[in-house]
């Protein structure tokens, strides 16, 4: 099939479990990539139930085999509804639409289970309830065919951040700080920008924590969602032998590929993390003034272990995206740290791209490969064997 031009939209719910992203996006064939122009985006946080149920189905085991059907066809149609309302607040007509869906459970590791070892995942949310509602198709279930390549299924981002970053005489690290943290590192290429072949110089893979731990302590200590710019911790201070404990965790030793959900991060690593707290300080400021450092630390040190050798000499743009780039204190603290590396840090919203669209925008464009027979995986982010075609169409 000979790509073509489409105005997709692509809808993203991440592991902060806090709302809905979707992104509208028009994307035409350049070359041997794509070209993207983001039209329009919309946030919509989650209901108070709704994101009970979520989080409820995330980190309990006893969840029901009736919550889970009927949570993943409520988040289809809030999915449906979200596109809905983006659509008549900008009057604008879209052809296709991307869905990530929910992520619930994660395994890209083979595992026993009923007599046989296997990998999963899985990501909520019926697409039927979603291309039913719109009339039009929907790509969705994108991780699978990467896991069953050998990969770990994420991350997924990696050829957005390639077609709109990648600069001949710059480095480019796209540092996403959702839930979880992750980036996209792309050293300068001599390749032309229109050729693929550039994404073999490419890597990326999961920090850790980005907003999940802190986001957690700021629920349980403050009653608050999230801690707003990092305004509590800037109360508290670092309890370095907790950091430096936590940073031992197994996770921040592993090379890439590597990626991490509420399996690692999630309920469990924040009630032991603040036992760990509580054993030097009872100050709550300081508990969640060390969870900011530990997502800082971690993902400096993750560049500089596994990106800045690629970089050179070359000049650094470290471009942020994600909730947490609205964390001030967390974007100081980086900023901070990311001067040893020749980094020049800035947000994606600086490069035309708002920061809460990114993610939903990339989904879009995976969706616009996936209708076109397009492989979207990046083999050398996700240790998949080979480029796939990622994803399952549902016709209206």
């Amino acid at each position: 099939m000979k790509p073509k031009s489409l105005t997709v939209a692509g809808i993203m719910s991440g592991t902060s479990a806090d709302g809905i992203d979707v992104a509208i996006v028009r994307i035409s064939p350049h070359g041997q990539r794509a070209k993207l122009s983001l039209l329009a985006h919309e946030a919509f946080p989650f209901s108070a139930s709704l994101r009970r149920a979520v989080l409820a189905a995330m980190n309990a085991a006893s969840t029901s085999t009736a919550e889970l059907a009927r949570l993943h066809w409520r988040l289809g149609l809030a999915y449906a509804e979200a596109v809905k309302s983006t659509l008549a607040r900008h009057k604008v007509k879209i052809d296709l639409i991307g869905c990530h869906g929910q992520t619930l459970y994660h395994q890209p590791a083979p595992t026993f289970y009923a007599g046989r070892k296997f990998p999963c995942t899985w990501q909520a949310g019926e697409a039927v309830c979603i291309a039913s509602a719109l009339q039009l198709p929907v790509v969705s279930n994108f991780r699978p065919a990467d896991i069953l390549a050998g990969g770990h299924g994420a991350p997924l981002v990696p050829l957005l951040d390639y077609v709109l970053f990648a600069h001949p005489k710059r480095g480019r690290v796209l540092q996403n700080i959702g839930g979880i943290a992750n980036f996209t590192a792309i050293p300068p290429t001599k390749q032309p920008l229109r050729s693929t072949k550039s994404l073999l110089h490419a890597m990326a893979l999961d920090s850790g924590p980005g907003n999940m731990l802190i986001d957690s302590l700021a629920q349980e200590l403050f009653n608050k969602p999230y801690d707003p710019s990092g305004s509590i911790a800037a109360k508290g201070t670092v309890l370095a032998s907790v950091l430096k404990a936590a940073l031992r965790n197994p996770f921040f030793s592993k090379h890439p590929p590597r990626t991490a959900g509420r399996e690692q991060f999630g309920r469990e690593f924040a009630s032991r993390f603040l036992l760990q707290c509580r054993s030097v300080s009872q100050r709550d400021e300081d508990a969640l003034a060390t969870a900011t450092a530990l997502t800082v630390e971690s993902i400096a040190r993750a560049y500089s272990q596994f990106a800045a050798p690629a970089m050179g000499n070359a000049p650094v743009d470290y471009i942020v995206s994600g909730g947490g780039a609205r964390n001030r204190l967390l974007m100081g603290m980086l900023e901070e740290r990311l001067e040893l590396f020749n980094c020049t840090m800035t947000t994606s919203d600086a490069h035309g791209l708002p920061i809460e669209a990114k993610e939903a925008a990339a989904f879009a464009l995976l969706a616009w490969q996936t209708w076109h027979h397009l492989p979207g995986n990046l083999p050398s982010a996700t240790g998949a064997a080979r480029p796939v075609i990622l994803g399952q169409i549902t016709y209206a």
